[in-house]
């Protein structure tokens, strides 16, 4: 019988075969939840969901696109963020 903290949904289940040839099981921590683009809600690409021990241990570049707004905005949104903001430089002009 599971203990009592490996009742509950929180963790999940790994099933993890052992040298012995049985089948053990495991239990580990969620992932968190995908990223988000901050105004269309839309997942972001290349932003890994890991754990923060593993994000600590990645390289910056990996961790978010290496580009304005990367890790925080879509590519369409910062690429229609960055025209409005070449617009209003135009006028101002």
């Amino acid at each position: 019988m599971p203990r009592g903290m490996h009742k509950s949904r929180t963790l999940r289940k790994v099933f993890v075969k052992t040298p012995g040839g049985k089948t053990t099981l495991h239990y580990r921590k969620r992932k968190p939840s995908k990223a988000i683009c901050a105004s269309c809600k839309k997942q972001l690409a290349g932003v890994p969901r890991e754990r923060p021990y593993k994000m600590m241990t990645m390289a910056k570049t990996a961790k978010r696109p290496e580009r304005p707004y990367g890790g925080v905005l879509c590519s369409p949104c910062t690429r229609k963020l960055i025209q409005q903001k070449a617009h209003q430089v135009e006028e101002k002009k």
